[in-house]
C-alpha cells in the first residue's frame, strides 16, 4: 500500500525551492510561499480580481462547517455563488488558489464541465468525464509538441530517448511545457526528491504557451477533450533536464520508478491541434 503524501511544514521547504520551473505558475508570489504568514482570502481575492477577466462572481472563501452546510457540491458552489472553498494554512488549497489566479479560464472551463456532469449523473456517481477532469485539475500539465519524432518517443514511453538521447528537444522548442496546471502536483513538488508525473493534454502547434492554454480552455469548455481519463498522457516531469537532482545520470532514466513502460494495448489520442 502506498503511503499518503504529507506536505512538509511551511518552515521545512528547502531554500530556493520555489525557483524551480515546476512552480512557474506561482511566479511573483514568493511572499505567499516563503513568508512567515499564510495569505488570507482577502489577499487571494485581490489577486484574482486582476486576472479573472473582471469576473466579480468568483471569490475565495474560508472553508468552514457553516459553508459546507449549504448542501452544495464544491463545484456547484463555485458556479452558483462564485465561492471557492479554501482551507487556511493548507498547501493544497493555496496552490489551487494560485492556479485559479494564473489560469482562470482553464479553471472556469473545468468547473463548468464538472457541474454539467453532476447535473447529468447526480452526486453519488462519477462519470468517466468527471474522472478525467479531476485528474487534470489535480495533476495536469499542458505540453506543446512540435516534432513528430519526439511525439513518437512519448507515444511509446521511450523515456531514455525523450529525456536523454534528445535532451536538446527541451530547449530548442521541439517540445515545451506550456503549463504545469495541477495543484496537487505542485504540492508534491515541495519535496525536491519527489518523482513527479503529470497527466497531460498534448497540443500540436507552433503557437506559444499563452495562446495554447487559451485554446485548451476552449476545448475543455466545449467538451472536445477530457471525456475519459485514458486521453491523458503521463509525463514524468522529473525527467525534464534540470528538473530533478539525478537527471544528469543516464541510469536515472532506466531505474527511477516514474519511468514506467507502456502497457500492452495502451494508445494515446492524437494531440489537440491548434
Amino acid at each position: 500500500m502506498s503511503r499518503r503524501f504529507v506536505a512538509p511544514q511551511r518552515g521545512e521547504i528547502p531554500a530556493g525551492r520555489f525557483g524551480h520551473p515546476v512552480f512557474a505558475a506561482c511566479a511573483g508570489r514568493s511572499d505567499w510561499l516563503q513568508g512567515d504568514a499564510w495569505p488570507g482570502t482577502e489577499a487571494l481575492n485581490l489577486a484574482l480580481e486582476v486576472t479573472s477577466d473582471g469576473d466579480a462572481h468568483l471569490r475565495f472563501v474560508e472553508q468552514s462547517p457553516t459553508l459546507l452546510d449549504d448542501g452544495l457540491h464544491y463545484e456547484q458552489r463555485i458556479q452558483r455563488d462564485g465561492r471557492i472553498a479554501t482551507r487556511p494554512h493548507n498547501w493544497h488549497d493555496l496552490f489551487n488558489a494560485l492556479i485559479w489566479i494564473r489560469y482562470p479560464a482553464l479553471k472556469r472551463a473545468l468547473n463548468g464541465r464538472q457541474v454539467e456532469a453532476i447535473d447529468l449523473v447526480g452526486l453519488k456517481v462519477r462519470s468517466r468525464a468527471q474522472s478525467a477532469l479531476t485528474h487534470f485539475d489535480e495533476g495536469g500539465a499542458i505540453i506543446i509538441v512540435r516534432d513528430a519524432e519526439i511525439l513518437a518517443l512519448w507515444n511509446t514511453h521511450d523515456w531514455h530517448g525523450l529525456f536523454w538521447r534528445h535532451r536538446t528537444a527541451w530547449v530548442d522548442g521541439r517540445i515545451e511545457i506550456a503549463a504545469v496546471f495541477g495543484h496537487a502536483l505542485l504540492e508534491h513538488a515541495l519535496q525536491p526528491q519527489q518523482l513527479l508525473v503529470a497527466k497531460c493534454i498534448a497540443v500540436a502547434t507552433t503557437a506559444g504557451a499563452q495562446q495554447t492554454c487559451a485554446h485548451v480552455a476552449q476545448a475543455i469548455a466545449a467538451g472536445t477533450v477530457l471525456t475519459d481519463p485514458q486521453e491523458l498522457r503521463p509525463l514524468p516531469l522529473s525527467g525534464v533536464p534540470g528538473w530533478h537532482p539525478q537527471d544528469n545520470e543516464e541510469d536515472f532514466y532506466r531505474d527511477a520508478a516514474c519511468f514506467r513502460p507502456l502497457r500492452d494495448g495502451r494508445t494515446y489520442p492524437t494531440p489537440l491541434a491548434l
